[in-house]
């Protein structure tokens, strides 16, 4: 799997639902972030690439802004 990093452009696909695994864009109680999108029965967790990093799960909202299908990274 090939993860983004600071300085890549990120491609979303707006609207369309997410599945098991896929890596989101979603805004979290008011905080956007980029994660894997997986379900618990009826919730949501978002969990991080990095796995010192614990899931996500949202208390208040969760807004998912698309599903990243693609990476541009620029060599200098």
């Amino acid at each position: 799997m090939f993860y983004p990093v600071e300085g890549d452009l990120v491609i979303v696909e707006r609207g369309r639902e997410p599945k098991g695994g896929d890596i989101v864009i979603a805004e979290v109680d008011g905080e956007w972030t980029m994660k894997h999108f997986r379900r618990e029965g009826k919730t949501v967790v978002l969990e991080a690439a990095n796995p010192k990093y614990p899931p996500i799960r949202p208390r208040e909202e969760l807004k998912l802004g698309g599903v990243v299908t693609a990476v541009i990274r620029k060599y200098l």
